[in-house]
């Protein structure tokens, strides 16, 4: 069993987010599942950029750390996101040597150039996916893999950027259900 944290994407804490929360929790594990937007929900990309930039980048990243903090207490954590929250998600696993995997929904962050891990990472991506282009992800592979984590990537041809949350218009059943497979699958023995 594994203990958590699930950070919701743009568009808020939306039903998915739960979806998903249980669909874990079923699995085993413990997860936890803050709310960086203070209740805010959105239907568009539009809408959640703009929550975004009006929150701003740092005050996100505190709120994910604020989240953070009581579960690493007693260590072990993996964490995990959904595009916004992926790559929150990932600059919190990156800052903490006790960090158990990283699971990514959908986004990733830029990684510094000294930064190193030995977590294992998993990250399901749309391909194509505007928000994280093909030569992107090539390059975000190769800067993991350089600072010492296991990677693996799936891609999942013609699905949309959020195919996994069924209220949006990117949503994909079939490449959703082989994400969550394959993610249950990672993330049982940590």
């Amino acid at each position: 069993m594994a203990r958590i944290l699930l950070i919701h994407s743009m568009y808020g804490l939306r039903p998915a987010v739960h979806q998903a929360a249980d669909r874990l929790r079923d699995a085993g594990h413990e997860v936890h599942v803050p709310d960086i937007y203070d209740g805010r929900t959105v239907d568009t990309a539009e809408e959640g950029i703009a929550i975004k930039e009006e929150i701003g980048r740092d005050e996100l990243l505190r709120r994910a750390v604020a989240a953070a903090a009581p579960l690493t207490v007693e260590g072990g954590v993996v964490y995990a996101g959904f595009s916004l929250g992926a790559a929150l998600a990932q600059n919190l696993a990156l800052a903490d040597d006790k960090a158990r995997g990283l699971l990514l929904m959908h986004g990733t962050s830029d990684l510094a150039d000294d930064a190193s891990t030995d977590i294992p990472v998993q990250f399901h991506v749309a391909d194509p996916d505007t928000y994280e282009p093909v030569d992107w992800v090539n390059a975000w592979y190769l800067r993991m893999t350089k600072a010492g984590a296991d990677v693996e990537v799936f891609r999942y041809r013609g699905a949309g950027h959020m195919f996994t949350d069924p209220d949006l218009p990117d949503y994909d059943a079939e490449s959703a259900e082989a994400a969550w497979a394959a993610a249950l699958d990672f993330l049982a023995p940590l």
